[in-house]
């Protein structure tokens, strides 16, 4: 006989993303899903793009104005597809199975198993549009740069990796690393208008070229003011060697494609 599918009710899960406080209703991975998502890891330039296809059909509630994948993509940061991706963590597998921690007093590794629920925190923008927003200043360092920085969006992300990732020199880390930064302006003397650089090879280039204490700076910032908000996977555990306790932030990511191994 032909398989004709089963009547499945899949487990559903609410996420409220931490930076533009929308709504999203997801259901939980099939198999199918799992052994697309597994090819990925072949290439890792193709990672986020998959991970967002697969999130994004994952959505069965979402709102009004995000209708294809590309408006979703427009409309979601990297902090909330955080927030995505543990919900569709939490609704597919329920729990972090045999995840390594290494005792930060004996340097024993050992395993745990824990509730992803246990695990979870969560921090909202208190903004109206974190997509709006932006953050002005002038570096420490190299006087007479403006930065602008702002929170990039899964389109940013996805427009940069596909522009970029050929170019000697631009890792994927690089890439991402950059994102936060919209453009660089320096004043000089001879001109009555700065010097814009705000195409991502100039904004790049720029970057690559500030003394450390920009770069922390630039960071210290972001953080501050808009990498607080989202949501992060901490955990408590005592070393199974001496009994130390320490507290661990979980990769979400890594978690993520373990257990897609182990499913």
């Amino acid at each position: 006989m032909t398989f004709t599918g089963f009547n499945v009710q899949y487990p559903e899960y609410e996420v409220i993303t931490p930076q533009t406080k929308q709504s999203f209703t997801l259901r939980s991975l099939n198999v199918s899903e799992e052994e697309a998502l597994k090819g990925s890891l072949v290439t890792p330039n193709k990672i986020a793009d998959h991970l967002n296809t697969c999130i994004f059909k994952s959505i069965i509630k979402r709102p009004e104005g995000i209708t294809t994948l590309d408006s979703f993509l427009k409309a979601t940061t990297l902090k909330d597809r955080d927030a995505l991706l543990y919900g569709l963590y939490h609704i597919t597998y329920e729990e972090i199975r045999n995840y390594h921690l290494t005792c930060s007093k004996c340097s024993h590794e050992y395993e745990v198993t824990i509730q992803a629920s246990s695990t979870f925190n969560f921090n909202a923008y208190p903004g109206d549009n974190i997509l709006e927003e932006r953050i002005v200043f002038e570096l420490p360092v190299t006087k007479g740069v403006i930065v602008t920085l702002k929170q990039p969006t899964l389109f940013d992300e996805m427009m940069s990796i596909k522009s970029l990732s050929s170019r000697p020199g631009s890792t994927l880390e690089l890439i991402t690393e950059t994102l936060i930064v919209e453009k660089f302006e320096q004043d000089t003397p001879d001109r009555k208008e700065p010097i814009l650089y705000n195409d991502r090879i100039d904004v790049i280039d720029a970057y690559l070229s500030l003394p450390a204490r920009d770069k922390r700076e630039i960071f210290k910032v972001y953080s501050e003011k808009f990498g607080v908000y989202g949501v992060d996977l901490k955990m408590k555990a005592n070393c199974t060697s001496c009994g130390n306790e320490d507290v661990h932030t979980l990769d979400l990511v890594e978690s993520f494609f373990r257990s897609l191994y182990s499913a």
